[in-house]
């Protein structure tokens, strides 16, 4: 199975940079999208083989998640069940026979981390979600989750010590993330692999000079960890200040 996940940053800009061109030369089973900044219906996907579902926020043109998929899942939930969070549009679950695929583009703890509250109310209450989920099946989540975990995960870690997405709370969490029963498929595969990133800032020519970091993902349950074939960050895609990563598991 073939799942792809990029944050977009706006849907409607991205399609006239090659999304539609990209999705029909990878023909992903199932291609999750992050920061679509649009309600649904706001612009034609003819993705004609794909059901699509969406979560947008209540704000216009802001966040918002939306997953393309070929199979009709079982059910689907648009929020991580913790009142509070349910306003931007940020996660989308499909229910599957033997997993449930995650969806979510994370909070940004923002300049001077002055939504690190919020970043880890939500952090918690995802995690608590996923755990809930994993009882039942196993459970594939993706997406920008605004975070490079090691130091690996971006170029300049000294600097960016303590700035949002590299600040001690976020890795944190994202270690308790990984620590409750998931794996990181791509350091799963290639620990040591140094200078590979998802998002370059526009600033500073930065994706010209691989000025990155790696905050886009998927993580699996660890039960299904030795089901992972490949996972592949494009950074030959533009289009968005991030690249997709495309993830290719048995189930």
């Amino acid at each position: 199975m073939k799942l792809i996940t990029w944050n977009v940053n706006g849907l409607r800009a991205c399609l006239g940079k090659g999304f539609l061109d990209f999705v029909q030369a990878e023909d992903p089973d199932m291609i999750c999208i992050q920061e679509t900044k649009m309600q649904e219906g706001q612009a034609e996907i003819p993705l004609e083989e794909y059901y699509q579902y969406w979560n947008s926020a209540e704000k216009k043109g802001y966040s918002g998640t939306a997953i393309f998929t070929k199979y009709e899942p079982l059910s689907v939930n648009r929020d991580i069940e913790t009142e509070g969070h349910d306003r931007e549009g940020r996660s989308i679950t499909l229910e599957y026979d033997n997993f449930y695929l995650v969806t979510e583009y994370t909070p940004n703890a923002q300049d001077k981390l002055a939504r690190i509250d919020y970043r880890m109310e939500w952090e918690d209450a995802r995690r608590s979600y996923l755990t809930r989920l994993a009882e039942k099946k196993p459970v594939i989540l993706c997406g920008d989750l605004n975070v490079a975990h090691q130091e690996i995960d971006l170029k300049n870690p000294r600097s960016n010590r303590g700035n949002a997405g590299f600040s001690d709370q976020e890795r944190g969490k994202f270690g308790e993330l990984l620590e409750a029963g998931f794996v990181d498929s791509y350091r799963y595969l290639y620990p040591d692999v140094e200078g590979t990133y998802t998002w370059w800032s526009y600033r500073f020519n930065a994706r010209a000079n691989n000025a990155g970091w790696r905050i886009d993902y998927f993580l699996v349950s660890e039960s299904v960890r030795d089901r992972i074939r490949e996972v592949t960050l494009r950074d030959d895609v533009f289009g968005s200040d991030h690249c997709p990563v495309v993830l290719d598991i048995d189930l």
